[in-house]
């Protein structure tokens, strides 16, 4: 089977609240063929959310006019769990679910040039839209506590709460040595929600900005997939998981760069042997429901 794609973009994301560089800030990872064949990594490390924007539409715009085919991981969710938007009373006339929260969200968190950002005040107004408390989102400094946002995790076993985990962690979780957080932590070691509240706006902005691109599974769909459903597609943006490979930094080098160089390397060797295509389509163990929630809502990781 022919390669999937030519250039591998991994980004690993932050949610700094100041201009950060080196560890636990952004790191884009760039892995291209030469003419020859011969595989180049190089590395970019934008100091703010909105300067990573705008490399990554450079960046993607430039690969692809040159007519690549580009996959762009983003290690952050691209959902939340079935249900959510229609708890949070999001407009959802002929629109699926997942399009309603990435609506709100790119309309209503304010990224700053400082990397200053609304999300604790974001994830309040969801929780009251969804609860009135508290809950699902948790985790925020204690100065920033509010009546609908707190420190602490609430009961997720409470009757009408939404699950604690979307089904892909869960898949994770059982699949490989490793133990994904739920994207309503916001704050806290591991945490990943406060990343995938200023992710998805970046994501919709490039998939706005950017014509040619799609985002998996919502809108390539849910299945193995096969060049020729790259037709008039030359850019796919996916979740991914770093956890799910061995990362071993080079010495001196930043764990979040090794991440970024590692997973692209690794995407780039899955699909020159023709083992990528099948990880974009869901494990045996999924119902036809469960399939139906992840592509209108939850997303997947891609994984292997």
């Amino acid at each position: 089977m022919p390669r999937l794609f030519d250039a591998y973009v991994i980004v690993d994301w932050s949610a700094a609240a100041k201009p950060t560089s080196r560890a636990n800030s952004i790191w884009i990872g760039t892995l291209t063929r030469t003419a020859g064949g011969a595989t180049r990594f190089s590395s970019q490390n934008p100091t703010t959310r909105l300067a990573a924007r705008q490399v990554l539409k450079a960046l993607i715009e430039k690969l692809v006019t040159r007519g690549d085919k580009v996959l762009v991981g983003f290690d952050f969710a691209f959902g939340y769990p079935a249900g959510t938007a229609a708890a949070a009373n999001l407009p959802q006339a002929n629109q699926a679910p997942w399009r309603a929260m990435y609506g709100h969200l790119s309309a209503n968190v304010e990224e700053r040039e400082d990397n200053s950002n609304t999300r604790f005040e974001i994830a309040a107004n969801l929780n009251k839209a969804i609860s009135q408390r508290p809950h699902p989102f948790w985790g925020t400094p204690k100065s920033r506590q509010t009546p609908t946002l707190a420190m602490k995790k609430g009961d997720f076993s409470a009757p009408n709460s939404l699950p604690e985990h979307r089904k892909a962690e869960a898949w994770i979780k059982s699949n490989f040595k490793a133990h994904p957080k739920s994207v309503w932590q916001l704050l806290g070691a591991g945490a990943v929600g406060s990343q995938a509240l200023l992710g998805i706006p970046t994501v919709q902005y490039l998939r706005q900005q950017i014509p040619v691109a799609r985002i998996w599974p919502f809108e390539t769909d849910f299945k193995p997939l096969q060049p020729e459903d790259l037709a008039g597609v030359s850019c796919v943006f996916a979740e991914i998981y770093p956890s799910t490979v061995p990362i071993t930094p080079k010495t001196g080098e930043i764990l979040d760069q090794a991440q970024v160089r590692i997973l692209s390397k690794h995407l780039e060797s899955l699909d020159s042997a023709g083992d990528l295509a099948d990880a974009f389509g869901p494990p045996d163990t999924l119902s036809g429901s469960e399939i139906a929630e992840i592509t209108c809502e939850e997303g997947w990781i891609l994984a292997k």
